[in-house]
């Protein structure tokens, strides 16, 4: 359901063509709610049918124009709704963490030089976020809309901070030597045979 109020939150802060808005998904909101250019035409004639946007007049006629919207305040009043309301958070589920856990079972053959790979991509996404914080955040720039923008961007930092960190930590467990095996075998009692009195 949050697919339809990303849209509304994209067309309030600048109303939009499909095609500008598939654009402004790859660039900003695509790092946290990503949406192919099918899901968002899809639902741009949803909102449209339900009465929550509705296309712009033409500036000026031009034939293939694209259609630009804008939000009806219906569309703003379902928006402010679905913002107040209270949502759980979701349940981690990344494949990489269940691919550890088979590890264990089924050997960890290939899943070392994922993680390397894994590790710079994040790494990478960790650069690109600090860049746009650099680049769109500077010193002073304090009204209560671009603190909250900063939040966002703060949280895919933190978050990219974390997998670098968790990475880097894992690929250190794979460097470790594997525990040499016991060199005797404890008896039934708990003792091993060396330490048995009767031996």
């Amino acid at each position: 359901m949050s697919l339809p109020h990303a849209i509304l939150t994209a067309l309030l802060e600048k109303p939009s063509s499909g095609l500008e808005l598939t654009r402004r998904f790859d660039k900003s909101i695509g790092y946290f709610w990503s949406a192919t250019h099918q899901q968002i035409y899809r639902e741009l004639g949803k909102l449209e049918t339900g009465g929550f946007i509705r296309a712009l007049a033409p500036r000026q006629p031009v034939r293939g124009q694209k259609k630009r919207y804008e939000v009806l305040p219906a569309g703003r009043a379902e928006l402010a709704r679905w913002t107040a309301a209270s949502q759980d958070p979701r349940p981690l589920r990344d494949p990489l963490l269940l691919r550890l856990r088979a590890a264990a079972v089924v050997g960890t053959e290939g899943i070392e030089a994922d993680l390397r790979r894994h590790l710079d991509l994040h790494r990478e996404q960790l650069a690109e976020y600090e860049e746009i914080q650099e680049r769109d955040f500077p010193p002073g720039k304090d009204a209560p809309a671009d603190r909250l923008q900063h939040l966002v961007l703060r949280a895919g930092i933190d978050l990219e901070t974390f997998w670098t960190g968790w990475l880097t930590r894992a690929l250190e467990e794979f460097e470790r030597p594997a525990a040499e095996p016991s060199a005797s075998k404890p008896s039934a009692s708990g003792s091993s045979a060396a330490e048995d009195p009767a031996s």
